[in-house]
């Protein structure tokens, strides 16, 4: 029966959406979670191809921050997602915005390159998400960075008195922002340069992600990209996990823009952002209940 499955659907939904369960309502926050171990996700390969080579000078970009130097930035994160099942009143889950500043410092590339990232004072205007942040200051995380820029790996290490509301919202904010970055192509690129990245986004569903972006100006190390996101799901059939059945993907519509401003010689990107958003429905194949589904998503990056 469709309704027994709702529970199930909306909490994965809501991790396809990027969106933790963070209500903004007064509770007391849960209590923390005495643990330090380190949880590492994956992240799929970018296969990159050249549309257009750009103008001449033309050269092959490859980042190479310094060993040992720290670099200072601020991500900032949000995701709006609204539900609704068949009749039901529509479902507000969405996720407060997070800012996090971030200490990253880069170990000498094997080619590619460890980042080690610190999480500074956090800050969400939701109040209880910042009641449990405050916990979480401290906390390690750490990329593994290709050489063209590509993320082949996420490590977060919460701090032992993190509470479980801050670790799904740090973990979320990673989570989007490591697929909303810059790989370059292994080729020769000048300014006004574009090419594409695809890879799998593995979140509750596999999605195929095509960016497409272009290089707007280069002055030395600094380069400035203006990407353009679209995503589709690589099957029309949902399988739910747990063996709890399957819903047809009727709908599926996710795309976005920005612009992230990066610096060769640092870890992560210097300013810009970037938003994607859409609208999905999903339907029972044993029932005409429908569940629709409407989410915004946005990464902003400024240096300090």
């Amino acid at each position: 029966m469709f309704s027994k499955r709702v529970a199930q659907v909306a909490a994965v939904l809501s991790a396809v959406a990027l969106a933790a369960a963070c209500s903004s309502d007064d509770g007391a926050a849960p209590a923390p979670t005495e643990t330090t171990k380190e949880t590492t996700v994956p992240i799929s390969a970018v296969t990159t191809a050249v549309v257009d080579a750009g103008a001449e000078p033309r050269s092959r970009i490859t980042f190479a921050p310094p060993a040992g130097v720290s670099q200072q930035v601020v991500m900032t994160s949000r995701s709006d997602i609204h539900q609704q099942i068949g009749d039901q009143p529509q479902q507000d889950l969405s996720t407060p915005e997070l800012t996090m500043p971030l200490t990253a410092v880069a170990a000498a590339p094997t080619p590619a390159v460890s980042v080690d990232l610190t999480l500074g004072a956090m800050q969400s205007p939701d109040r209880r998400l910042q009641d449990a942040l405050a916990s979480s200051e401290g906390s390690k995380a750490g990329l593994t960075v290709q050489p063209n820029g590509a993320i082949s790996a996420l490590r977060i290490t919460p701090d032992p008195g993190s509470t479980d509301i801050a670790r799904s919202a740090i973990e979320q904010a990673f989570f989007q922002a490591v697929y909303r970055g810059v790989a370059f192509p292994d080729a020769e690129i000048g300014v006004g340069a574009v090419w594409t990245m695809e890879q799998q986004v593995m979140s509750g569903m596999v999605l195929r992600q095509v960016t497409t972006a272009t290089l707007r100006e280069r002055a030395g190390d600094r380069l400035t990209v203006d990407v353009a996101i679209r995503q589709a799901p690589e099957a029309q059939v949902w399988d739910l996990p747990g063996d709890s059945g399957t819903l047809n993907i009727d709908t599926f519509v996710m795309a976005g823009t920005g612009t992230l401003v990066v610096d060769l010689g640092a870890s992560l990107p210097v300013d810009g952002s970037v938003t994607v958003s859409g609208e999905q429905t999903y339907s029972d194949p044993n029932s005409t209940t429908r569940l629709r589904q409407a989410t915004t998503n946005t990464v902003r990056w400024s240096g300090q």
